[in-house]
Order: C-alpha cells, then sequence, then structure tokens
C-alpha cells in the first residue's frame, strides 16, 4: 500500500480534494494536511514520517516543507503539481487536472 499525504496551504479546498478522489483508488491511503499554522489540518512530521510519497500543489509549499520539516524528510519524494489555488472544494474542473497530473504517481 502507498501511502500519498496531499498538501495545500489551508487543507481547505485542493488538498481534501485530492484526498476524496483518490481515497478508493486500488493500492493506495491518502491523507491531507495544510503548511499554515491555521490550516483545517496542520501538516506535522508525523504525518511526513507516515508518508511514502508527499504531493504539494506549489512549489512555495515544497519550500515551506523543506525548510519546516527538514530533520523529518529523509529523503522522502516530494512531488509539486503546479495548481494554483483558483478552485473550489472538489470542482470538477480541480479533478480532472488532479487526475491528470497524479496518473503517473498512482499504482496501476
Amino acid at each position: 500500500m502507498k501511502r500519498i499525504l496531499f498538501v495545500c496551504s489551508q487543507n481547505r479546498l485542493r488538498s481534501p480534494t485530492a484526498e476524496q478522489v483518490f481515497a478508493n483508488h486500488p493500492g493506495v491511503e491518502v491523507s491531507s494536511a495544510g503548511t499554515n499554522h491555521d490550516a483545517e489540518n496542520p501538516l506535522s512530521a508525523e504525518q511526513i514520517d507516515w508518508a511514502d510519497l508527499i504531493v504539494v500543489m506549489e512549489k512555495a509549499h515544497r519550500n515551506r516543507i523543506q525548510r519546516q520539516f527538514r530533520h523529518a524528510l529523509n529523503g522522502k519524494r516530494i512531488i509539486c503539481l503546479d495548481i494554483p489555488d483558483d478552485y473550489e472544494f472538489m470542482e470538477p474542473g480541480l479533478i480532472r487536472l488532479l487526475e491528470a497530473k497524479m496518473a503517473r504517481h498512482l499504482p496501476a
């Protein structure tokens, strides 16, 4: 089972949408978090430790994780989907973008 952690800023729109979209995908367990202190589910070292793959929505999220959690990363792979904060929760355009950009990172 591949554990994927989706990360955005507030954990209100993009990363929870990704978590919901891929929740029933075979071969993966998913979770989501936000980099901001006031996020719905603020990112923790425990979540990073849990994840096999960390998926961020913007380069700024990757940079922040690398700064704040350098000690917890231990060679963890972080991929950036380059999805701007222009979408609502479960918006069809966001879902299509997530599915397209995640296709090569998911087990068949």
